[in-house]
């Protein structure tokens, strides 16, 4: 049974500046709580015990948590080095130079040992059945098990008949255009290690078409639940629009009687003033809205 989860946590962000010039990606607030905290809440769903973490952006800002459920402690005055996810234990690899996905996965080679590892990215928001894909993993010969969609914009994977095994990847074997969507959460076996050069930065596609080229690149199908890549503003706010995950005003916001709040998030420690309108927006933990402004299908930080 698959008992070890790897979120990758160490990409830049880009799309989503300025909101990760302030944080990494995976800490960003979804509903009042880190973005990864609900990625590791799923996989202790489906039996995850043990976390590993890689981090390179704002290193520093591992350090904090807001969540009485995360607790990491710091070392050589970069990331973390170890901590703790509800009492399952946290393991962070900080890398000084960013290794891209292949190199990320290579970098804790000395975690994964001999276990097989659940992926799920850790700047996506996703509640498919985590289970469904460790089993079929599990189940199948192959070292690599994708969890795929049949929706989406991305549709660069490409199946056999059968949609167990990928075939090709953004046509790069020359054999399919896709049709379906990679999730960035896939199951592998330390097998894949052998394919990965160490200390490069590569990412881990190449690995997954010559895995491809053998005929041992598995796949799962995950129509159920939601999955989201929240990586730019409009998709961000969409999903506080349209997700109710928890309660939209945090009971810790101050909230002046005479504001009007519609449609929005307003996290803990949060004020917003007499007489400011807020609709469509995500107000941050901590963040301020003055007296008598307005704002409209905005993210405020604090």
């Amino acid at each position: 049974m698959i008992r070890k989860a790897f979120l990758p946590g160490a990409g830049l962000g880009t799309r989503l500046r300025p909101l990760t010039d302030l944080l990494p990606k995976p800490l960003v607030p979804l509903f009042h709580r880190p973005l990864i905290e609900w990625a590791m809440d799923s996989c202790i769903a489906a039996g995850i015990t043990d976390f590993a973490i890689n981090t390179h952006h704002l290193p520093e800002k591992w350090t904090y948590a807001e969540s009485e459920d995360l607790s990491l402690i710091a070392g050589n005055g970069l990331a973390p080095r170890r901590g703790s996810f509800r009492d399952h234990p946290l393991h962070l690899f900080h890398e000084p130079v960013l290794l891209e996905t292949g190199g990320g996965v290579k970098n804790v080679a000395s975690w994964i040992g001999s276990d097989s590892v659940l992926v799920h990215n850790g700047d996506i928001y996703s509640s498919i059945p985590l289970d469904r894909l460790i089993a079929a993993h599990e189940a199948s010969d192959c070292p690599v098990t994708l969890a795929l969609r049949t929706e989406g914009t991305a549709t660069h994977i490409a199946l056999n008949g059968a949609g167990d095994r990928v075939t090709d990847i953004r046509s790069k074997l020359g054999i399919s255009d896709g049709t379906h969507v990679f999730t960035g959460i896939y199951c592998f076996d330390p097998e894949l290690l052998d394919l990965i050069p160490p200390g490069e930065k590569i990412a881990v596609i190449p690995a997954f078409l010559e895995l491809a080229r053998q005929g041992r690149l598995g796949a799962i199908i995950l129509d159920e639940g939601e999955w989201r890549d929240l990586g730019d503003h409009e998709s961000y706010l969409a999903a506080h629009r349209e997700m109710a995950l928890a309660p939209a005003i945090h009971p810790q916001a101050i909230i002046d009687p005479a504001a009007t709040v519609w449609e929005s998030v307003v996290g803990p420690a949060s004020e917003i003033g007499a007489g400011a309108t807020v609709t469509g927006s995500v107000i941050w933990p901590g963040a301020s809205v003055p007296a008598g402004e307005t704002v409209e299908n905005r993210i405020v930080h604090g």
